[in-house]
């Protein structure tokens, strides 16, 4: 049988930035919602989330991007205890609370715990339901929601503490994964293809012609069939030559027409369609190895639904 982790801890729950903020805790309630609703949370196998350790995050990020988050962190807890203000921002949209330090270093934590379950064969594939999300960060900086990029950390964790040779990074959130591009650009073991609604946040979409880089940028309005034949026609062909052993999902679910923070057209089915080409990469060439990371999606009930859809493909149910 099919086992499929899912990795997540309280703490990614405390993290918060407002009540109007759109990266909500109230996301995580709401994938946990419809998992119970449908059955599928019967299906996996549930690990909680450790803390990174420093010296893996800095497989991606620079030390002083990494110790001036934790200072920030320190510096308001301080600050909150004589009481002051109970948020400190990092970019105009991106804060940090009290308990977000230990959130961050949980969605790092969750995506290394998970490669390394699904690299010693305890599991075939995992998801990782966490916040604060992380596409955004870049080598040396935090913004749009993000603080440490999970994802690209996971990726060259994967590279670098187990010795895997070539790994992939599929991005479907709508916005461009400017961070992760910003950390792998150039490095020819690890291939990124991603869709991104464009022009759109991060501004001006990609900014690298680096060849390991498969970056589709898509107008408003798109639909889930234009997004399928894209992946169809210039992912896969990419995916397949690479032959990575070992498959990172940056999965957004913003994408989904319900969605008010953007305006493209995907549906559940879609998601579910994109998963399955990305699960059938995995099984060729892959070991059947894949850990998803939660990013984007806003719309709480699209959400749920798409993150079920998801995993119904990992978890062949």
């Amino acid at each position: 049988m099919n086992k499929t982790g899912y990795f997540t801890h309280p703490d990614c729950r405390k993290h918060d930035m407002g009540s109007d903020h759109p990266e909500c805790p109230e996301r995580l309630d709401a994938i946990e919602d419809r998992l119970l609703i449908s059955g599928v949370g019967d299906a996996l196998v549930r690990f909680e989330a450790p803390l990174a350790s420093l010296d893996d995050v800095q497989l991606a990020h620079g030390r002083m991007h990494v110790a001036s988050l934790r200072g920030l962190s320190d510096t308001l807890r301080e600050e909150v205890e004589a009481g002051g203000p109970s948020h400190t921002y990092v970019d105009p949209d991106t804060s940090m609370n009290v308990h977000s330090w230990n959130a961050i270093l949980r969605g790092a934590g969750a995506a290394m715990a998970a490669t390394d379950a699904v690299i010693a064969g305890e599991l075939e594939n995992a998801f990782c339901a966490i916040r604060p999300p992380g596409h955004h960060a870049c080598r040396d900086k935090a913004m749009g929601f993000c603080f440490f990029n999970n994802v690209a950390i996971a990726a060259k964790y994967a590279l670098e503490r187990h010795g895997l040779q070539r790994v992939a990074i599929v991005d479907f959130d709508v916005h461009h994964g400017n961070g992760t591009e910003d950390i792998v650009a150039g490095d020819e073991r690890i291939l990124m293809v991603s869709f991104y609604q464009h022009p759109f946040y991060p501004h001006g979409g990609s900014r690298s012609d680096a060849d390991n880089l498969v970056n589709l940028p898509v107008p408003a309005y798109t639909k889930g069939e234009a997004v399928r034949e894209l992946i169809a026609d210039l992912w896969l062909p990419r995916l397949e030559a690479h032959r990575p052993e070992m498959i990172f999902i940056s999965a957004g679910f913003d994408a989904h027409r319900e969605d008010e923070l953007a305006q493209l057209g995907l549906v559940e089915a879609d998601y579910a369609w994109i998963t399955s080409r990305i699960k059938d990469v995995a099984i060729k060439h892959s070991k059947r190895r894949i850990v998803s990371c939660l990013e984007g999606g806003y719309s709480l009930s699209a959400l749920g639904r798409s993150v079920e859809a998801h995993l119904r493909v990992l978890a062949d149910v």
